[in-house]
Formats: structure tokens, sequence, C-alpha cells
């Protein structure tokens, strides 16, 4: 029997949603991610920065429309997707693949679309580090009437920004992050270089940071002028750990709270090392790659 084209397309599930997500290296996350949004989502879309790993072949295998395009930035990545894609479901949910949907989030959101009495939906994520739920929690707009939003254009913590009114959906995001803390380290190296840089830049934020603002500018506030705070680490330490409630999940809730210190750490002695130096970090290939042909080569 002839293969037919149409075996290969993303089996529409019961919201009217297009789940849009960007990657690199996720091959250990696609698989989950997919499993949680069959039978919900209509679309899904992954715009991929040159996997090294098998995200592109799971999600080809699950019918996922996915397209290649070198990474610049988050915000450039994600205005690409808005304005590239052929999406045509009246909405569009922006999920990164380390996240998952709750039973509740995805009853509520469907319920939140067929209202359409707004523009756009904010949802809570809940951090997960360690394999243990952190009781952490931060609200994000991350679904919309298709064609409503565009990005911040930053090249990290960007933001979308509504095209009218926003109502907020009730439910967990689920946020697992790494799967342990090689990968996680891993990941923070790449982070706290790009936020290095925005810093001895002088790059634009995601938003106008404001220490009486919303949630977002109080955090961007904090993010531009932590460095000038005496006894920061300390404070960072005891707002992760007290303020937003980590020692409730044990020495995995104090690991998460000692850890984002270091963040913070890295940041800031990255910036001053640039300051120093007046230079950019210097982009390094790290681990084996492919022999050369050109010499002898032994087993």
């Amino acid at each position: 029997m002839p293969h037919n084209p149409a075996d290969d397309r993303w089996p529409a599930g019961s919201a009217p949603v297009a789940v849009v997500m960007i990657s690199l290296n996720e091959g250990h996350n696609m698989e989950g991610v997919l499993d949680n949004l069959a039978g919900w989502a209509r679309e899904v879309f992954l715009v991929d920065s040159y996997s090294q790993d098998d995200t592109v072949d799971i999600a080809l295998r699950r019918g996922v429309h996915v397209v290649q395009r070198r990474f610049k930035g988050f915000g450039d990545q994600w205005n690409f997707a808005l304005r590239e894609l052929p999406i045509n479901a009246p909405f569009t949910m922006k999920l990164d693949p380390d996240e998952r949907l709750s039973d509740e989030l995805k009853a509520n959101l469907s319920a939140a679309m067929a209202r359409g009495d707004a523009d756009g939906f904010s949802i809570e994520r809940r951090l997960w580090f360690l394999n243990t739920a952190l009781p952490v929690r931060e609200k994000l707009i991350r679904l919309w009437k298709t064609g409503k939003a565009r990005f911040t254009n930053v090249a990290v913590n960007e933001h979308p920004i509504i095209d009218g009114s926003v109502d907020h959906v009730a439910g967990d995001l689920e946020h697992y992050d790494s799967p342990d803390l090689d990968h996680w380290l891993e990941k923070q190296n790449r982070y706290t270089t790009a936020e290095a840089v925005i810093a001895y830049q002088g790059d634009a934020l995601a938003m106008t940071p404001l220490l009486f603002g919303s949630a977002l500018q109080r955090r961007v506030w904090a993010k531009k002028n932590y460095a000038r705070l005496p006894f920061r680490y300390q404070l960072i330490f005891l707002y992760f750990w007290l303020w937003r409630g980590a020692w409730r999940a044990g020495w995995a809730g104090y690991a998460s709270a000692r850890m984002w210190c270091e963040v913070y750490r890295l940041i800031e002695y990255k910036r001053r090392e640039m300051e120093i130096t007046g230079r950019l970090p210097v982009k390094r290939l790290y681990g084996p790659g492919a022999p050369d042909e050109r010499v002898q080569q032994f087993g």
C-alpha cells in the first residue's frame, strides 16, 4: 500500500489550539510532552535550532510540524514562529518541551477558549527540582488568540505582549526543568552568559523595570539592581527559601535556593569579567567530535 502523507500528521485533539515549542537537544523531553498534548492540542509545531540528538526524529514520528532555524535569541525565535508557521487553530499556546499541562489546566483552558471573552490567558507554572515539586509558582501569559501576540525582542526571558485583554486560568503547568543537575548546570551556564552579556552591553530588558509595578516588572527591577545591594546573595537565598516557600520542599527546596544564589553570582562574575577584559565570551566546543580522516586512527 502506498504511503499516505496524511498518516504522518499530528492527530487533531479536542482543543482549538496550536501548541508551539522551540528546541535544542530536547530528545529526553519530546515523548513526554507529546504524550501530554495528545488528544488535546489541535496542532503542534516545533522550531528546532539544529539539535544533535533525536529531538527531530521523535517529533516527526509523532506528526509534529517541524522547521529548523538558527537560534539568535529567544524573542527573535518566538517572533519568527508566530510570523512564519502555518498556524490555523484559533488559539496559540507557547510551551517548553520540559513543561506538562495538568488535567485541570487543560479543562480550564478549553473552557476559556470556548467562551472566547479574552484575547490572552495567564496561567501558573509550578517548578520541579530534583524530582520534587516545589511550592514555587509564577504567573505567565502562555495562550492567546492567534495573531494577537508578539514577543519582546530580547535574548532571554522573552515575554508575550497581548493585543487586548488577558484573563487568568486556574490549574498548574508543571515545569520539570532538567532531568539531573548535570543538565541543569550546563543550561544555567548558557543562561548566565546570555544574562551577563545583556547587562554588560546595556541591552533592552524584557519589560520596563519598576519596583512597584507588576510582578514581572518587579522581577526585572530586581535583576537590574541586585548587584548594588549589600548582602545580596544572602537576600536572594532568603527570598527563595523563605518568601517563595522553598523550605516546604525539604532538602530539594534548600538545594534549589542555594543553586539560584549561584546563578545570580555567575551572572555578576561573568559581567565583571567582560568589564575587565573588554570582550564578550568566546564560544567553544567541548567534548569529542568526529574523527579527522587526515590522521591515523586508533580505537
